[in-house]
């Protein structure tokens, strides 16, 4: 990035810039699709790698097929769909 100000900007509201050691969070939810052709799946891998490294616990599902959304089909996307309610009905409601 060449525009230093950008830079700083996206550092600051970076979810993974903002992992720090030591800081307890909420157990997340980390999907992606393998096939996504705008976020690659790269992001949701390196912030559950880093998650990993700072010992804390969260949840990951990658949709093999699909792009930009949930699934190829109706069937992945209901699928992925009834895995975020059941997230957050446990995290919202235990």
């Amino acid at each position: 990035m060449s525009n230093p100000d950008e830079r700083a900007f996206w550092e600051r509201t970076s979810p993974y810039q903002q992992l720090k050691e030591g800081m307890k969070y909420p157990e997340p939810l980390i999907w992606t699709t393998t096939k996504d052709d705008r976020v690659g799946p790269q992001h949701a891998r390196k912030f559950a790698a880093k998650m990993a490294a700072l010992g804390d616990p969260y949840l990951f599902y990658e949709v093999v097929e699909g792009g930009h959304g949930s699934g190829a089909n109706l069937k992945e996307r209901a699928h992925t769909e009834a895995l975020e309610f059941t997230y957050f009905m446990k995290k919202l409601m235990d």
